[in-house]
Order: C-alpha cells, then structure tokens, then sequence
C-alpha cells in the first residue's frame, strides 16, 4: 500500500494489458481444463492435486502436515478434502506408528488406480489448451514467471 500522500501507481497500458490478459487467461484455461478432467475422470481438481502429489510420494503416503505445506493448503482445507476422498475409498488416514501425535494420508488402491487412469487424459486436456498453444520461448516465459512469483509469495510468507 502507498502512504495517503502519496499519488497511486496507475498501470502504464502495457502493464495493463499484462494485468487483464492474466485476469482473463487463467480462469478460462483453468476451467477448460477442470471440465475435462471432470468429464474424464469424475475427479475434481482439488481430488487431482492430492492423487497426483500423493502418486508421486515414497509409498504413497506423506504426513497430512507436509501435504498440506506441498500443496501450498491450509490444514482446515486439506482436511475436509481429504474427508471428502475417504469416503470415496480414495485416500484414507493412519497414525504414524512411530509418532502418535501425527498423521499421515495414503493413496489407497482405489486412488491408485483413478490417478493412473486420470493423469494421461488430463495431460492431454493440459496440452490442448495451454502447452500446444504456446511456443517453446513463451513456455519457459511463463514458466519462469511463475517460478519467480512463487518465490516471492512463498519468502513473504515466511517469518
């Protein structure tokens, strides 16, 4: 925020135009692709991002805690995603047998199998509407902007 004296920074029309395509790009693409996904597999986008993160962990399993720090969730959101999951056989929780204070989440067999089956169709709903479109240059573009923003998000919220 500026101080009251001083005069707002109003965006130069480039920066402008930077700002709008943003605001419009991202929840278009977004929902193209969570409608696929939807479509495909029946999972949400929220159902993906933990069976993927999930799939990719030694014995598909990771503490509730640093899931939800991966995934960048709150605990509270994490929470009621992962009820959500259960009760479709999905995911399911244990204690952790050498710690009794914590929990850990696991990808259960069921969950095993809708990731394996989601993630080529959900790729290629990936591809279609962002990645093909793009080319090479504007691809490592993108992708080091977001790198950089999530830097700078992820070191503003650290003590």
């Amino acid at each position: 925020m500026t101080p009251a004296s001083e005069p707002p920074r109003w965006l130069t029309d480039p920066e402008q135009d930077a700002w709008y395509a943003w605001r419009r790009m991202f929840p278009l693409v977004n929902a193209e692709i969570a409608r696929d996904l939807s479509q495909d597999s029946g999972l949400s986008e929220a159902d993906y991002d933990v069976l993927s993160v999930l799939g990719s962990t030694d014995g598909h399993r990771t503490r509730i805690t640093a899931l939800a720090e991966l995934m960048q969730w709150s605990r509270s959101r994490l929470s009621h995603q992962l009820t959500r999951m259960e009760k479709r056989g999905l995911v399911r929780r244990e204690e952790v047998a050498t710690d009794g204070r914590g929990a850990e989440v696991v990808l259960t067999g069921a969950g095993v199998t809708a990731i394996t089956e989601a993630a080529p169709l959900h790729v290629e709903s990936v591809r279609r509407h962002l990645i093909d479109i793009l080319t090479p240059e504007q691809l490592r573009t993108l992708a080091e902007v977001g790198e950089l923003l999530r830097e700078r998000k992820g070191a503003r919220r650290k003590p």
